[in-house]
Formats: structure tokens, sequence, C-alpha cells
């Protein structure tokens, strides 16, 4: 099975706000082969199918906050405040954007969510099991199972790049 979008094309476009992943419109309409406001308009004219938990707009903050992680201009930016989709809203999605493309988007979408569920819940097990195999054994074994503690959380931070970055010329 091939997938027509790399995975990590969208896991770079899976930011969390109010506590819960979601998705940029902008994003999801790039990824469908649409225009933001084709996909927006698709949303509402079916609003039924989006309740708050499936779909929300950001606030002024939330957007500022998300320019300074996407590092955008505000020169020619957006004139409203972005609509973000939770997992739920992106699987409604499909059924708005009648296209054989978006269908196959979702799937891959989904999919990637799927996975980071299972990379996070993986993580979350072996810290319970190392919890509780510290209460079992003495104080002997504290430098290992520090040594394992240090290793998971080294795994979650993001990785820093290594080298040097050109600036450009302006």
């Amino acid at each position: 099975m091939t997938d027509i979008i790399p995975v990590e094309n969208i896991v770079n476009k899976i930011y969390v706000f109010r506590g819960v992943k979601v998705m940029l419109d902008s994003d999801l309409a790039e990824l469908y082969g649409v225009e933001t406001k084709v996909l927006n308009q698709a949303v509402k004219r079916n609003l039924i199918r989006f309740p708050l938990d499936f779909m929300f707009q950001l606030d002024k903050d939330e957007f500022d906050s998300l320019r300074s992680q996407i590092v955008t201009s505000k020169r020619g930016g957006q004139r409203y405040l972005p609509y973000v989709f939770t997992e739920h809203g992106i699987l409604m999605l499909s059924s708005v954007l009648n296209s054989e493309k978006a269908v196959q988007v979702n799937i891959q979408i989904m999919r990637t969510f799927t996975r980071l569920r299972r990379m996070l819940s993986t993580h979350e097990e072996l810290k319970i099991k190392i919890e509780s195999m510290e209460k079992k054994y003495d104080a002997q074994f504290r430098v290992v199972f520090d040594a394992i503690k240090e290793i998971i959380t080294d795994e979650l931070k993001p990785e820093r790049k290594i080298g040097f970055e050109r600036k450009k010329n302006s």
C-alpha cells in the first residue's frame, strides 16, 4: 500500500489547541487539493455535522501562538481566524467533500492519528511498568531506572538540528 502523502507531511500539520490534536483548515485544504475557501464553504453548508468538539475557530491569542510556531508573516496573511478540525471533524470532512481524493487523504490522516496514539500509549505503558518495578525493587536498581526514564523522556523531546544554517539574504 502506497501513501499518496508522506506521513511526515501530515504529522507536521498536527497542532494541539485547547487540549486536543487538530489540523488547520488551510492545511487540510492543501492536502485535499482544494482552496481553503471551498473547504470552509462545504463545512458551512453542513454545519450540523460539525459540533464544537469536531471543529472550532481559533481565537486571536491562539492564532498568534500558531503564527509564532509556523513563522508566518503578517503581510498577505489570512483575513480571518482559521478553523481547526479535530480527528472526528476531519473524518466528517470526507462526507462533505465528495471526492475520491478526499476519501483517500482522510484514510491516511486517520491512520496517522492512530499511529500517534499508539506511540504515545506505548510510552505511557512503559512508564507505568518502570514505576511499578521501582516500587518492587530496592535502591540498588535506582541508577538503572533513572537511566531508562531519561532515555524515554529524551525520545519524546524534538530533535535538535545539527550543523549550521545559512542565513538567507534579505
